[in-house]
């Protein structure tokens, strides 16, 4: 009876780590920020519950079938061998099941409960993270992650239709910063990994140019970022919270890509890696706390 049981909650465990539970949780959190700022007061209760969990599900999806991609080459990994499929608990047959049916339940409910246009979007960034990312650009060419950054800076104009029914430009801005802060975040990891990848023959770009090339474009790339992020400001989605704290992050975001440019250890990119994590959950958080109340009180 307990040895039953005790299956059992390993098996949702399994299914449970196909969905990258914390990815999605940043996905989530991305899409549910671009649902507040679409609107002056509190979004919509339909669009807010069921956008949240039609874009969630459909991540989710989306990730359980990049697992069922990537088992040939996790298994070459440190990083990855462990996951439920390069380690035989459960088949590819059941992942791809059990994706369909996430897939399925999230276009439904985002089709019916939220807007057409919300479902046709989060499909196109489905297909783009599982299938054109993983299946074609991850093994084709060292920019990647530059390309499949569309899919995952999509988040934020999926949050802002499911409330609206419309693309903005001050969702695009939103999509802009993910898409230009993906590249050095994931390169960090990369310059960490690089022989790992080398390995599973994946052409990151540390693999194919070196890490000190790769340093350098993680540097042009930060600069870009700070310039991106003071966007919100001028078009008038934010104040001045969100302004001092995106160049405080953007500062500490620099300082470490230039620290990077001279370093040659491996311990500094996974504190750069770690670190972009964090910044990019701050940015969001601080653009909705500006949002609700440098507005209301009149301070921009």
């Amino acid at each position: 009876m307990v040895a039953g049981s005790l299956q059992k909650t390993a098996e949702w465990r399994d299914y449970y780590e196909l969905t990258k539970p914390r990815v999605v949780i940043l996905i989530v959190f991305t899409a549910i920020v671009g649902m507040f700022l679409a609107v002056p007061g509190f979004p919509p209760l339909d669009g807010l519950f069921f956008g949240t969990f039609g874009i969630g599900v459909a991540a989710s999806s989306a990730a359980v079938v990049n697992h069922v991609l990537d088992a040939r080459i996790d298994i070459h990994m440190t990083r990855t061998r462990g996951r439920p499929l390069p380690q035989g608990k459960l088949s590819e047959q059941q992942a791809l099941i059990f994706a369909g049916i996430l897939c399925v339940a999230s276009m439904l409910v985002l089709w019916f409960l939220v807007n057409p246009l919300t479902a046709v979007l989060t499909f196109a960034s489905l297909i783009g993270y599982a299938v054109i990312y993983t299946v074609y650009l991850k093994r084709a060419t060292p920019q990647n992650i530059v390309i499949g950054g569309a899919a995952g800076a999509a988040p934020p104009v999926l949050g802002w239709t499911a409330v609206t029914g419309e693309i903005h430009s001050n969702a695009l801005i939103l999509f802009l910063i993910i898409f230009i802060w993906t590249p050095p975040h994931f390169w960090a990891l990369a310059i960490a990994k690089k022989d790992e990848y080398a390995r599973a023959g994946i052409p990151m770009l540390p693999v194919t140019h070196g890490n000190e090339f790769t340093r350098l474009f993680i540097l042009l790339y930060t600069i870009l970022l700070v310039l991106i992020t003071i966007l919100p400001y001028l078009s008038g989605l934010s104040g001045l919270i969100y302004l001092v704290t995106a160049l405080g992050l953007g500062a500490i975001f620099l300082g470490y890509a230039i620290k990077l440019k001279a370093d040659d250890g491996l311990e500094l990119p996974m504190r750069v890696f770690r670190f972009s994590i964090n910044y990019l959950m701050i940015l969001f958080a601080v653009l909705l706390i500006d949002h609700y109340f440098i507005f209301r009180i009149g301070i921009h």
